[in-house]
């Protein structure tokens, strides 16, 4: 199959050009409005971007085909018979079908085959060199195709501007910039020590415990604060006697509730304590219950700050199915664990555009107190691009 891209000032120019040198039976395959470099970064012009296509084999035997029935069948002989509509538009097709656009039916169809298209032609790049290496990085990390194809926009400007001639290097700063601009309007960083109690939550096995283990041994060791543990997790005795380890290891008391009574005689005890750190079960997410029994057990007053721990070996779906369950508490930041365990670290971009909430912490690996890192806006963007900050 023979592919081809043209630029044009209007579509119905660029089905023009389409027409002269494929023929009316060319498939478009994708479409989009560029804008093209002006001068000194002015006076730049919108145009129309099309790629078409056209098999040269079966515009040979169309011809071929034509010509045959001319000369050999009558015109009184000819016999029209229908087939199933072609997934891709001709440019046949496409000149004609606005002529109708008031058909409720033929623009259920148009609508159809826009998305079929869409779908054949996911896997054909728009950018060449550098911007469709960056392009294939972006969709490898997972970050949002809408996301994506605005920091791919923002590139190809900046690209044009330096006559495309910028290397690999450069237009990963540029990528790195529109990241730290996308996510830098909420809220990074550690514990603001603005309140007194630090509750973590989230599902099973997303390392809430040691996660809390990290947070409490630099808060003591690097801010110098009197720290104190309450667990809630009463429901598996091995996360209690892990909490227990660490509280021993920093010299701090730890209390057990396993009701609301014993929240609020866990917090009397600690009233002297600069910060206590609360450790809750981790449940099957989608039980809509333990959100209920989280409210039964803890008082979420406005002296707590609330961090969702979430796993970046998830599942982009079920992160957002988290955050939907856990949101009904107010949820301060997130904390995204096992960094070291992925390659794919585009979540966390899509996942701060969609909730307006950011990082307090990422953790790469075990250790305690170390392999937690405070998040911010550049860290993200360089562990998105491969450079090395944890």
């Amino acid at each position: 199959m023979k592919v081809k891209k043209y630029v044009a000032p209007s579509m119905p120019e660029a089905m023009k050009i389409i027409r002269a040198e494929l023929g009316s039976e060319a498939v478009i395959l994708n479409s989009k409005v560029v804008q093209t470099q002006g001068f000194f970064g002015f006076f730049r012009k919108k145009n129309v971007e099309v790629i078409a296509a056209i098999d040269p084999e079966i515009s040979r035997n169309q011809m071929v085909q034509t010509k045959e029935q001319k000369r050999k069948v009558p015109v009184n002989d000819v016999k029209i018979e229908t087939t199933k509509p072609v997934v891709r538009e001709t440019v046949k097709q496409y000149e004609t079908k606005d002529e109708h656009a008031s058909s409720p039916d033929l623009v259920k169809e148009i609508q159809e085959l826009k998305a079929a298209m869409k779908e054949l032609s996911s896997d054909i790049s728009p950018y060449t060199g550098v911007l469709q290496d960056m392009n294939l990085l972006l969709h490898h990390q997972g970050i949002d195709s809408s996301i994506r194809k605005e920091i791919m926009t923002s590139l190809q400007g900046k690209w044009y501007s330096a006559s495309e001639k910028a290397s690999f290097e450069t237009v990963k700063l540029w990528v790195k910039e529109c990241i730290i601009a996308k996510i830098s309007g909420v809220q990074f960083g550690g514990i603001s020590y603005q309140k007194k109690y630090i509750n973590v939550v989230g599902p099973t096995g997303v390392g809430k415990t040691t996660t809390i283990a990290k947070m409490a041994a630099d808060c003591m060791l690097k801010d110098k604060k009197s720290i104190a543990f309450i667990t809630t997790d009463t429901f598996r005795i091995a996360a209690i006697e892990q909490l227990k380890t660490y509280a021993k290891i920093l010299g701090a008391p730890v209390e057990v509730c396993y009701s609301f009574e014993d929240f609020q005689h866990a917090k009397e005890n600690y009233k002297n304590y600069d910060v206590v750190f609360i450790d809750t079960a981790g449940r099957n997410f989608r039980n809509e219950k333990y959100i209920n029994d989280l409210n039964s057990l803890i008082h979420f007053s406005n002296d707590m700050e609330t961090f969702l721990v979430l796993s970046l070996t998830s599942k982009m779906n079920d992160m957002k199915l988290i955050y939907e369950q856990f949101s009904k508490i107010a949820i301060s930041q997130f904390i995204f664990t096992k960094v070291d365990e992925t390659g794919n670290y585009g979540a966390m971009v899509n996942l701060i555009a969609d909730t307006g909430v950011g990082v307090a912490y990422l953790t790469n690996g075990q250790n305690v107190p170390d392999d937690i890192v405070v998040a911010s806006p550049s860290l993200i963007a360089n562990t998105i691009l491969g450079v090395d900050e944890l």
